[in-house]
């Protein structure tokens, strides 16, 4: 029996797809003139007037609705730690990533899984739980899995209902680094500092490896 062809990774289609867009926006408009230094330094101009306030408090509110994470992880650094000091800021960003990895966890829970369990039940069929045993899986599982947005994360663990001190943990543990990793190279990259921008990017990438092989063991486990 002829062996079937490998299908392509389509998540990686999507995203090279969504980088060659970008790439060509960019390069039209610096065709027609356009100053796109310029405009990065008016939109972190109007952050930074925003004031710390205003930014970390819609870093922990806004992911909760879908924005996604990492602008403000990359812009943090650069923005508010000439003023407030890098390991200020690093305090303040991880405290609202927390904020809202818990606040997404009991929308889920308490909001949004009573609701979709009537939708459910109405159609004969019942929410899965998960299993005390398992729980720690899934929660690295769905952390450590690439292409799943940080705020999917949050409400997917939130409707299983996993232990909240487990997801508590584990979910502060790799998005603390990722978010560490994240401020400090958008700092290095906006300030045109190669070797500490390299720096950083290395750290993502061993922290992405790290993740790589805990989903490849903890996979492995669920088989």
């Amino acid at each position: 029996m002829a062996k079937s062809a490998p299908r392509p990774n389509r998540a990686l289609l999507i995203k090279l797809a969504a980088a060659a867009v970008v790439l060509l926006v960019a390069v039209v408009l610096v065709a027609r003139g356009l100053d796109l230094k310029a405009l990065l330094a008016s939109g972190l101009d109007l952050i930074r007037h925003a004031g710390p306030v205003a930014f970390f408090g819609s870093m922990a509110l806004l992911p909760s609705f879908g924005v996604p994470l990492s602008p403000f992880a990359l812009t943090a650094g650069s923005v508010f730690a000439p003023t407030l000091g890098m390991p200020l800021v690093i305090v303040l960003a991880l405290t609202a990533v927390t904020f809202n990895i818990m606040l997404s966890y009991y929308l889920a829970r308490r909001a949004f899984r009573p609701l979709l369990e009537k939708l459910v039940v109405r159609l004969g069929y019942k929410l899965p739980e998960v299993a005390a045993g398992d729980a720690t899986d899934l929660i690295v599982l769905v952390r450590v899995t690439p292409g799943v947005p940080f705020p999917v994360q949050n409400y997917l663990l939130g409707l299983a209902q996993v232990p909240v001190v487990k997801y508590a943990v584990i979910s502060c543990a790799v998005q603390w680094s990722f978010n560490t990793a994240f401020i400090l190279f958008g700092d290095a990259l906006l300030h045109g500092k190669g070797q500490l921008a390299l720096l950083g990017l290395c750290g993502l990438m061993a922290l992405t490896v790290g993740t790589q092989l805990l989903r490849k063991h903890y996979g492995k486990k669920g088989t």
